[in-house]
């Protein structure tokens, strides 16, 4: 049984230049894969673009935002620097302010610095008169007594030699790959109110006379939003958790020289930070991360008052 012959098959239309239709087109854009002629053809780091994409493509670099919506740093490592620049230049007044020469090499071959400085730049809630191994009585002042300059200069001050080398490295680790992904501003914004997050759990959390100090809960906010920038992009949370967990663990096993409030506090203003900048809507991004940064700011700041006010009450 044999079937009826079949006309001939007409060969395909070439395809046309989406821009020109009047002309064939035998390349295609390697952007957007629409057919090109030769006038439409852009050389590009591989293959051709067509016009369109290219101007686009100019447009995006000249904006210069980044994943997040900030603004491109050109140099994204520069705020990391300015900062452990200033943490170091603190720690190096404290240090000569410690004493003799004799002192200073003691505090460095201890690893602990006592300054009087300590007692101004750190984190204090109440205020309190205490005796110095020479019989002289020393006033530390507090928040609660209107030093509230200690929530912001407690996370630019360190002690002990292994801390400030330890948040430093921290900092020069993950401050630059935050800058890079989320701008300058929004990077060194969630810096600052994490460190200040911090304060407010020291406030609420530690001892009435403690003295808290370092950039631990900065760093621990840095850590949470790694978290939450992880969660978004389906990377390697395990690896990141795990790492995170390992520093609350040597927090609490070294609990009486170290702030778990500190830590604790940072970590929550990171993650909460992280969520506004990471996960506001893309429509009118800008307005809702500035929205929900300064939200978060003020119940922080609130949140610190309340607190003076119950311990002045007390008082």
């Amino acid at each position: 049984m044999s079937s009826p012959p079949q006309p001939p098959s007409s060969p395909p239309e070439a395809p046309v230049c989406y821009r020109h239709t009047d002309r064939e087109a035998h390349i295609r854009c390697q952007r957007c894969d629409r057919p090109i002629c030769p006038d439409c053809m852009r050389s590009a780091a591989v293959g051709f673009q067509c016009p369109s994409c290219v101007k686009e493509g100019s447009r995006s670099t000249r904006s210069g935002r980044t994943a997040y919506g900030g603004q491109r740093s050109a140099n994204p490592a520069l705020t990391s620097k300015v900062l452990v620049g200033v943490n170091a230049a603190v720690w190096a007044a404290i240090l000569l302010t410690s004493g003799s020469a004799q002192q200073i090499g003691l505090a460095l071959s201890s690893g602990f610095t006592r300054s009087r400085l300590v007692d101004v730049l750190a984190l204090t809630p109440v205020g309190a008169v205490f005796q110095e191994p020479d019989g002289s009585l020393v006033r530390v002042p507090g928040v609660a007594d209107g030093a509230y300059w200690q929530l912001a200069t407690s996370m630019f001050a360190h002690v002990a030699v292994w801390h400030i080398a330890f948040n430093m490295m921290a900092l020069w680790f993950l401050g630059p790959q935050f800058e890079l992904a989320m701008g300058r501003v929004r990077f060194l914004g969630l810096y600052l109110v994490s460190g200040l997050t911090g304060a407010a759990s020291v406030m609420w959390l530690s001892g009435e006379h403690s003295a808290t100090l370092g950039a631990s809960g900065a760093i621990f906010g840095l850590m949470g939003g790694l978290l939450v920038m992880a969660l978004k992009v389906n990377g390697d949370v395990r690896g990141v958790a795990t790492w995170i967990g390992a520093n609350f663990l040597i927090t609490f096993i070294l609990g009486s020289f170290i702030s778990w409030q500190g830590h604790l506090g940072g970590f929550v203003g990171g993650l909460v930070l992280g969520t506004v900048f990471v996960y506001a809507p893309r429509k009118n991004r800008a307005a809702w991360q500035l929205a929900g940064f300064l939200s978060f700011t003020t119940l922080v700041v609130l949140a610190i008052a309340l607190r003076v006010a119950i311990l002045n009450g007390a008082g």
